[in-house]
């Protein structure tokens, strides 16, 4: 009976090697030995390794058996490297003047270097800078911070809103914010906005004041007039959405997300709304603006939003519409 054993491309090659040779070299070796194996078929060898033709006779002219070694990658540094032109004088005047004015850049330092007859471009400055801090020979002051920003105070349930948190369900997130609507000189009126991210479902009203209180107040309107259960609401740091309201949502086991500050963008989908609602229900409403009077007005018009105004981001479906294709996809599955 006749034997035939099988060795793997490569593998002759492989065994008869002394010297050590990365993964990536004896991948390549692999090629040629299959190459060799095969008639010295390139197509079929390339077909079999996934690789390009340029890429088998780029290496092929660098392969020799007897020195598989050729076959590691090389450096792509430049033989030739720019070697710093200016001198240890000029570094030293540098440090010196940065030192001094710490809160200077490359192009005042520039300047005042040339005051004291000592002419550098200000890239070459910049140059210096950089090559002091990477060697931490620049000393840089400890900075104080005497600004009279008002520091956050520690929230006592709300948090930063985590990135692995994605509202995919109606009513898991909740945006809310309001809005000074001035109609006229000396009236200002502030309008709640809540707006589902999912369904873009809104809950609209407008109050007096915006205050704590007002806020928990809108909280109750939230959850009778919003059809999904809201599990998470986000806010900004508001002093209206502190205090009372922040207690509330904590009894009720709403999460309660609170926005970094200078961050609207991050509540983009009620801001837009609130855009919406300026401009196509107070600037053409015709009101006297007292609250008695702008309340049903308002109502009617979050009934509007919700039932009969269709929205771009749902395929021009209304949020009810929407909601109801949620639930019929729901209960199919």
């Amino acid at each position: 009976m006749k034997i035939v054993s099988a060795v793997l491309a490569g593998y002759s090659q492989l065994a008869r090697i002394k010297p050590e040779i990365s993964r990536e070299g004896q991948n390549r070796l692999k090629w040629f030995d299959y190459y060799e194996k095969h008639d010295f078929n390139a197509r079929l060898a390339c077909r079999y390794f996934g690789i390009s033709h340029q890429t088998f006779y780029r290496w092929l002219k660098r392969y020799d058996p007897k020195h598989p070694e050729k076959l590691e990658s090389r450096s792509h540094r430049p033989r030739k490297v720019r070697q710093p032109t200016y001198s240890i004088a000029q570094i030293e005047a540098v440090r010196k003047m940065r030192e001094q004015y710490p809160k200077w850049g490359k192009d005042k330092l520039a300047v005042l270097l040339e005051r004291d007859h000592c002419k550098l471009s200000v890239s070459m400055v910049g140059r210096i800078l950089t090559y002091l801090k990477s060697r931490n020979i620049l000393r840089e002051p400890l900075t104080n911070p005497i600004s009279v920003r008002k520091r956050l105070s520690a929230r006592p349930y709300a948090i930063r809103k985590p990135k692995e948190y994605q509202p995919k369900l109606p009513g898991d997130l909740v945006e809310l914010d309001t809005l000074d609507v001035r109609p006229l000189p000396g009236v200002i009126l502030k309008h709640f906005s809540s707006y589902d991210v999912v369904s873009r479902w809104n809950v609209l009203g407008i109050f007096r004041r915006a205050t704590a209180e007002t806020a928990r107040g809108f909280l109750d309107d939230m959850e009778k007039r919003t059809p999904n259960q809201i599990k998470s609401i986000q806010i900004d740091g508001g002093s209206e959405f502190q205090s009372v309201f922040e207690e509330e949502c904590q009894r009720r086991g709403i999460k309660l997300f609170v926005l970094p500050p200078h961050s609207p963008k991050l509540n983009g989908a009620v801001e837009r709304a609130n855009r919406t609602h300026t401009e196509e229900f107070y600037e053409v409403t015709d009101s006297t603006f007292d609250l008695a009077d702008l309340r049903p007005k308002l109502l009617e018009w979050e009934q509007i939003c919700n039932y009969i105004r269709p929205n771009q981001a749902l395929n021009y479906l209304t949020p009810a519409q929407q909601l109801d294709q949620f639930k019929r996809e729901v209960k199919f599955h």
